[in-house]
């Protein structure tokens, strides 16, 4: 039963995909949600029978790559860690496959597209459910593959075409991270099993291992390239700069992409191998200072940004700040929680601004929108759930879990656990804002857009008004109704699949922490929609001077550009690294290596060779006769110098039959040129 969890999304790829000429858009529309929701519903029943029983199940079909050394197993493991994770991936991927019947219904290569949505859950739910890291790389992989699919769906627009290959190159380096980490947990364990892997990790905690003239600790070592594949995933600062451009795609792509599967691939696998990275440190440490750094640079990015979908990445890739730090900390539970909670308001909120897309003709900028209060009532409503939620309003689903996670970094009581919460709470106040501003730019303010996209404005259907409202609930009590389960203090309900160090349990500390400290970032938040509030209000909009002349000085204008040009990444990224690596390839390893080098021994220089050769053969065959006697000497001492060098490791018979082999090739050709002679005469 456990498998049709997994294989159930890759059976309706394979029928959606292969049979499209015969099913048609209403056999794509039928078939695709059907196979996802078969597979929610049997998740549910796994949540029941293994997390609520304590029971994790393991099955292993049959080996699948077998050495000398170690088997290695096509298996499926399914613990607490999983099955919260199938939920979460299986109940938006059928959210998305709903909203995607009319979203995209006019679009004529709609079976294609449901195909590629179904083998992207597939691949997601093929990671979660992985028992050893070679199967976690091939979900990892596939993941991958699927995103550029999905991002360069529309082909025909070049925007997709550069955002597909950007998001497929910028995890290339992440994904070369982790096949390191992975070659080195082989040789090191001799296996890739994660049982066998984590239970063997406190008895080479102490190992090291010479690294450029440096000792470092092996568990380190693998720890931290496991972090590389984690940031090129999850879009941590310095490979992040792929996760706003992947909104080139559907709107449907884009929430399930940044809700549920490609970018929280990084977090699941770094809280999978918790049991690693206790025994590092150091790592853990650069995990939670590359977290924080993260949350806060994509939090300031958001706050001038102008694209309705771009808003919405960038608070993304802040909340997975959020999420990395935490488990930088040891709070792999609490970040698994936020994980879950940030996937239900994030698929909201994407679905939101796909309703309004759909409404005002593809329109995006939210500078060229306006007034859709009245025109898009549950879509106002759904999104300002989503926005309160993801700000961390009280008692909504975020709330529950956003505020734990600065409490615990402020109660680890370390350098970096206060860094963090610095930041974390600077961050709230930056969350705030530009979640009012989305939400005044697009509903509140006065209508500033055409009037043909007004005229034609209308609320969605009930495929896409569906989804948004299962969301919205999820949005306002699953936070509530889970958090003492899942991150109430003495709660067993992780079981062994997440493993914390007891010196590490800050989770007790933050209990008695002070009140102030405790509401600390709802402070900073509520500060921010009342600064949003006086910028954006309808008076706002009208009498606000103050913010008109802010805009007007020096510094507020270098600041805008410093910050709507996304800290310069791209800029750097392109000027510093993509444009001398372009101008070596093609200056030197094309010009010297593959016109060169690769050109001289490959087939171009042998047929050089063989040509000039048979050209100084042919002016030698008619040149003079002491040229000719010449080349005959020569042959023949060259053919006495091989003779004696054979006579020593060949035996003379072998020395007779390969001279008269060559004298038999010698009159052949001697007769056949007489031959040809003749008949040309």
């Amino acid at each position: 039963m456990y498998l049709f969890i997994v294989f159930s999304p890759l059976l309706s790829t394979i029928i959606t995909g292969l049979t499209s000429h015969w099913i048609g858009k209403l056999g794509a529309k039928i078939i695709s949600p059907r196979g996802i929701f078969f597979s929610l519903i049997l998740s549910i029943y796994a949540f029941y029978d293994i997390v609520l029983s304590h029971s994790p199940v393991l099955i292993r079909i049959s080996p699948w790559i077998t050495t000398e050394l170690s088997i290695i197993y096509w298996g499926f493991l399914f613990d607490t860690l999983t099955c919260v994770r199938l939920i979460v991936v299986t109940s938006i991927s059928f959210c998305v496959h709903v909203y995607s019947t009319i979203y995209i219904e006019e679009d004529p290569h709609l079976p294609r597209f449901r195909s590629y949505l179904s083998f992207f859950t597939f691949f997601r739910l093929r990671l979660v459910t992985a028992e050893n890291f070679v199967q976690i790389f091939v979900g990892w992989e596939g993941v991958g593959l699927c995103s550029y699919l999905l991002i360069n769906f529309w082909f025909t627009r070049l925007q997709a075409n550069k955002s597909a290959v950007k998001a497929r190159v910028i995890n290339r380096i992440g994904d070369f991270g982790l096949s390191i980490a992975i070659f080195t947990i082989y040789s090191v364990f001799g296996s890739v099993d994660y049982s066998t892997v984590f239970s063997r990790a406190p008895v080479i905690a102490n190992l090291t291992v010479p690294f450029f003239s440096f000792t470092r600790n092996l568990l380190d070592f693998i720890c931290f390239f496991i972090f590389v594949g984690a940031v090129g995933k999850s879009a941590q600062v310095g490979l992040h700069t792929w996760l706003p451009d992947a909104i080139e795609g559907p709107t449907p792509v884009s929430a399930l992409i940044h809700a549920a599967t490609r970018v929280t691939a990084g977090v699941f696998l770094i809280c999978r191998c918790s049991s690693l990275f206790e025994y590092a440190p150091n790592v853990s440490f650069i995990v939670t200072i590359l977290g924080g750094r993260t949350a806060f640079l994509a939090a300031t990015t958001g706050l001038v940004q102008n694209d309705l979908k771009r808003v919405i990445a960038y608070s993304t890739c802040s909340q997975l700040g959020y999420i990395v730090f935490a488990a930088g900390l040891s709070g792999y539970t609490v970040s698994i929680f936020h994980l879950s909670n940030h996937a239900f308001f994030k698929a909201l909120l994407f679905l939101g601004a796909g309703s309004v897309i759909h409404a005002m003709a593809d329109e995006q900028d939210m500078r060229k929108i306006g007034g859709l209060i009245n025109l898009l009532p549950l879509t106002y409503i759904t999104t300002r759930v989503g926005s309160l939620a993801l700000r961390g309003f009280p008692f909504l689903t975020g709330f529950y879990s956003k505020d734990v996670i600065l409490e615990l970094a402020y109660g680890s009581f370390t350098i970096e656990g206060r860094f963090v919460h610095t930041l974390g709470s600077l961050v709230a106040f930056f969350t705030a804002y530009y979640s009012i501003r989305l939400v005044a730019l697009v509903f509140r303010r006065p209508v500033n857009g055409l009037r043909s996209n007004y005229e034609q404005a209308h609320e969605s259907p009930i495929p896409i008004k569906f989804p948004l409202i299962v969301l919205s609930f999820a949005s306002l009590f699953v936070g509530y109704t889970s958090r003492d389960i899942r991150i109430g203090l003495g709660t067993d309900f992780w079981g062994n699949s997440l493993f914390i160090y007891p010196s590490k349990l800050y989770r007790i500390e933050i209990e008695w922490l002070s009140t102030f400290i405790k509401i600390i970032p709802l402070i900073f938040s509520f500060s921010g929609i009342a600064f949003a509030f006086f910028n954006y209000s309808n008076q706002g909009f009208k009498n606000n001077f103050y913010f008109l002349y802010f805009k007007q000085t020096k510094f507020r204008r270098l600041l805008h550009r410093f910050l709507n040009r996304k800290w310069f990444f791209d800029k750097i990224y392109n000027e510093c690294v993509a444009a001398p690596i372009l101008y070596i390839g093609y200056h030197h390893t094309y010009q010297n290596i593959d016109r060169g080098l690769i050109e001289l021994f490959g087939p171009h220089g042998f047929v050089t060779l063989f040509y000039t050769s048979s050209s100084q053969i042919n002016s030698i065959h008619l040149s003079y006769v002491h040229r000719r006697v010449f080349i005959f000497l020569r042959a023949l001492r060259f053919l006495f110098i091989s003779l004696h060098y054979w006579f020593i490791f060949i035996s003379i018979e072998i020395v007779i039959c390969i001279f008269i082999v060559f004298l038999f090739i010698f009159f052949l050709i001697f007769f056949l040129k007489r031959w040809l002679s003749g008949l040309k005469c």
